[in-house]
């Protein structure tokens, strides 16, 4: 019995020794593979008191080794990177609330300059649309009319529409007068613009062509009214003979031969 006990002492110290060189085999194999130690293998697995099948387990592991080699390499700037990417992202959080502020300020500047100019505008409107009233019956000898604002209530969005009735009709858009009502028309628009803010200098182009003679007349007294009230110098191109009568100056363009132009002026109060 003794001899056995010896026999079988001898064969548990040498499955013990082959236990302890496997255990030290596993955790090289854990430390290589896992990079830890069995103990943290074993928190990692679950830490239950009775493990899962060999299988099972391989199983298991072969999952956690595919996850980890999907991640990649260890980045050894990561920290270094993070740093300069939250530096980045500082900047930029900066950059939008610049512009935030910046864009809210614009568009209280905006809405200053539209309530300015909507008052300037009305102010304006008005002004033009009283001397617009008084010559428009100047020039008619009589009758209406008035501007109105169209299309929008905000006076910086809206069309401007004439008003007018001749002596003798009913009122009615600027597109249903004559040739010569509309004529008379925007020159009253023309001079009420000027009332309100005159300017040195004016050019006519014909704008009395399609008038008659009673109309050129109340036309050129009103011309010598306004340049008399503006101090404005009109320059009238012209060829209806009671309009170069009524200025103080004429210039033309002569042919004394043929293919030879010359230029000829004449002053009317000193020709007088």
């Amino acid at each position: 019995a003794l001899a056995r006990s010896r026999e079988e002492k001898v064969r548990a110290e040498g499955a013990l020794e082959a236990a302890c060189a496997r255990v030290e085999l596993e955790a090289e194999r854990i430390a290589d593979k896992f990079d830890c130690d069995p103990a943290d293998a074993f928190r990692i697995a679950g830490g239950a008191e009775e493990l899962d099948d060999a299988g099972t387990l391989d199983h298991r592991a072969e999952a956690l080794r595919r996850e980890r080699d999907r991640m990649g390499a260890v980045n050894l700037r990561a920290e270094i990177e993070a740093a300069e990417l939250d530096e980045r992202i500082g900047a930029m959080r900066r950059e939008r609330d610049d512009l935030v502020s910046a864009v809210a300020r614009l568009r209280g500047a905006i809405g200053s300059l539209n309530r300015e100019g909507r008052a300037r505008l009305t102010a304006a409107f008005e002004t033009v649309d009283g001397h617009f009233r008084e010559l428009f019956a100047r020039l008619f000898g009589g009758g209406r009319a008035h501007l109105s604002l169209v299309g929008a209530d905000d006076p910086l969005e809206a069309g401007l529409e004439i008003v007018a009735s001749p002596p003798g009709k009913r009122p009615q858009t600027l597109s249903l007068l004559s040739g010569g009502e509309k004529a008379l028309a925007a020159l009253a628009l023309l001079f009420a613009v000027f009332r309100t803010r005159p300017v040195p200098l004016c050019v006519l182009d014909e704008v009395d062509a399609p008038l008659d003679d009673a109309n050129v007349e109340r036309f050129c007294d009103l011309l010598d009214d306004i340049a008399a009230e503006t101090r404005t110098r009109f320059l009238v191109v012209t060829h209806h003979r009671h309009t170069m009568a009524r200025m103080q100056r004429l210039y033309g363009v002569t042919m004394g031969e043929r293919g030879v132009s010359q230029l000829v002026s004449v002053e009317l109060g000193a020709a007088g």
